[in-house]
C-alpha cells in the first residue's frame, strides 16, 4: 500500500462532557496539528496516489470549517461530544466526501482510504481511519 500525508493545524474552542475529562469540562481552547494520509494499492498515470497540492488545499479547506470557532456553537455538533478521536472522524469523512466529488482530482479514484490524525501535543493523538 502507498501513502501520501500532508498537515496542516486547527484551533477549536470546545468543553467535553463525562467527568472523565475532568477540567477539560469547562470551556477551553484547543490547537490540533492534523495529518491526513491518502492510501492506494496502486500509483496513477503519473506515478502518484493524489496531487499534494490538492490534498493541501482540500485539508485546509475541510480545517477551515472548524478553525477559530467554539465547537459547542455549532449546530452541527449538537449532541456530539468533540473529543479529538471524534473530530479526526470529521475531518476524515469531509475528506472523504471532498474527494467523492473530484475535489483531489482524478488520482484519488484509486484511493482505497483516508486516515486523519489529531496530534494534542507531543505525547497524545488520535486517529480515526477509514475505507473509500
Amino acid at each position: 500500500m502507498f501513502s501520501v500525508t500532508v498537515r496542516d493545524h486547527m484551533m477549536v474552542a470546545h468543553s467535553l462532557r463525562g467527568e472523565v475529562f475532568g477540567p477539560a469540562q469547562r470551556l477551553h481552547g484547543a490547537t490540533f496539528i492534523v495529518d491526513a494520509t491518502f492510501r492506494s494499492a496502486s500509483l496513477d498515470a503519473d506515478g502518484v496516489v493524489v496531487d499534494i497540492g490538492r490534498a493541501t488545499e482540500q485539508l485546509r479547506a475541510v480545517i477551515g470549517e472548524l478553525t477559530y470557532r467554539n465547537l459547542d456553537d455549532d449546530p452541527v455538533f449538537a449532541g456530539v461530544n468533540t473529543t479529538t478521536e471524534a473530530l479526526a472522524k470529521v475531518v476524515a469523512d469531509a475528506l472523504a466526501t471532498r474527494a467523492s466529488e473530484g475535489e483531489l482530482g482524478p488520482a484519488a479514484e484509486h484511493l482505497a482510504g483516508i486516515a486523519v490524525t489529531l496530534r494534542e501535543s507531543h505525547v497524545a493523538w488520535a486517529s480515526y481511519e477509514r475505507d473509500l
